[in-house]
């Protein structure tokens, strides 16, 4: 990782863009497969997971409950 104190190479980083940006459409997702290739996407039990414990929706819990199981129709499958 970048250290604050390190400078950044804005001018490598523009070169490198300008490269990318030169190659064909298949040449880039050749490109993009190998960057992002190596980190895999998470299982559906690690989204799960994700959902559950990482408190985005907890503030559901202070939701006020509005429904009962008495409220509307049921719905009757065919």
């Amino acid at each position: 990782m970048e250290s604050a104190a390190s400078p950044l190479n804005t001018q490598l980083v523009e070169s490198l863009i300008q490269v990318i940006q030169s190659l064909s459409a298949p040449e880039q997702a050749l490109l993009l497969d190998k960057l992002l290739g190596a980190v895999p996407y998470p299982s559906t039990p690690e989204l799960m997971h994700l959902a559950e414990q990482g408190g985005s929706f907890d503030f559901w819990h202070a939701e006020p409950d509005l429904y009962t199981p008495q409220d509307g129709e049921p719905v009757i499958w065919s």
